[in-house]
């Protein structure tokens, strides 16, 4: 029962040396803000579970070093506004490993997805706080003044571009893309480049087999498709070009980092596929007509509990096969 524990932790640090290209990318897009929420996340989590193991009376040292718990920190940190007050990502941590994690008895065990648990809570409880995203780079006193001390910076806050499109009531796109400062080429400003970064980080990880294909393939398919269906080109009542959609937000860190998530996802290839689809289209419906820009957590939450029922699917189709 020891061999699979050295197979986990080579695969959690391929997966933590793949996320540095997208931190660091996050990293001069939004500046010193992001390395303060990463030393928050992180510092929460390995506490959180520390002290949770030495509750239970479970092995310490041994469970950290599969880094499982640093995995979930930097997804949590690449995913949290970056300028949110320290509490935040102290919060979400402690709730993606407390309530997403250990609750359920540890690794190996938890039935959502822990880093989204995080952040579904402090997304859920504190909306307005969730919403600290600069409109520059700022310095690392400010960043500190922002964080720590939670005082706002004028021309700092500014919505994003999921934001600006699911509001935009007049505007045609051509219009939203030049009046609205966040667009880019592609997506956002600066975070079409991050999600590139991910993408291709993420078929590194692919290509090393730390994942299958499926259901990264089946969630940027279902999200492109639906995005597709719902696009009237540049009119004023579009709802963004499949492009827009999958290089804007958190899509290729939800496809290839969070969606992929082993133990919450399903195990059979075809009920991967058909978990990642479902997750592109929810993440579609809610950016479109939820209550928030981004549903990424959501969606991956919502799939997580649909899990049992793909398994089912794909085991009777693999018992109809010849």
């Amino acid at each position: 029962m020891a061999a699979p524990e050295p197979r986990m932790r080579n695969a959690m640090g391929l997966v933590l040396l793949a996320c540095v290209p997208g931190l660091l990318a996050l990293f001069w897009l939004h500046g010193w803000g992001l390395l303060l929420s990463l030393l928050l996340c992180c510092g929460a989590a390995l506490a959180c579970e520390a002290s949770l193991l030495a509750l239970r009376g479970q092995p310490v040292a041994e469970t950290l070093a599969d880094g499982s718990a640093l995995v979930t920190a930097v997804l949590l940190t690449a995913a949290l506004p970056t300028h949110a007050p320290w509490w935040i990502p102290v919060i979400a941590a402690s709730a993606a490993i407390g309530i997403g994690k250990q609750a359920f008895g540890g690794v190996g065990r938890n039935l959502f997805n822990p880093a989204m648990v995080g952040y579904a809570l402090v997304l859920l409880c504190f909306p307005l706080h969730m919403n600290h995203w600069p409109g520059q780079s700022p310095g690392l006193l400010d960043s500190l003044q922002q964080v720590l001390a939670n005082e706002p910076i004028d021309a700092w806050a500014q919505p994003t571009i999921l934001d600006g499109l699911r509001h935009n009531r007049s505007l045609t796109i051509d219009e939203l893309f030049a009046q609205h400062p966040g667009f880019g080429t592609l997506g956002g400003r600066g975070i079409e480049w991050v999600n590139l970064t991910f993408l291709l980080t993420g078929l590194v990880l692919m290509q090393r087999k730390v994942f299958g294909w499926q259901t990264p393939t089946g969630l940027l398919a279902g999200l492109a498709l639906f995005s597709l269906l719902g696009w009237n080109g540049s009119g004023s009542d579009s709802h963004g070009s499949p492009l827009l959609h999958l290089f804007s937000g958190s899509t290729m860190l939800a496809a290839f980092f969070i969606a992929t998530e082993p133990v919450s996802g399903p195990k059979s290839d075809l009920a991967k596929l058909l978990f990642g689809f479902g997750a592109g289209l929810l993440i579609y419906l809610i950016r479109t007509w939820g209550s928030y820009p981004d549903g990424t957590a959501f969606a991956i939450l919502l799939m997580n509990l649909a899990v049992p029922c793909l398994e089912r699917l794909g085991l009777r189709r693999t018992q109809a096969s010849p």
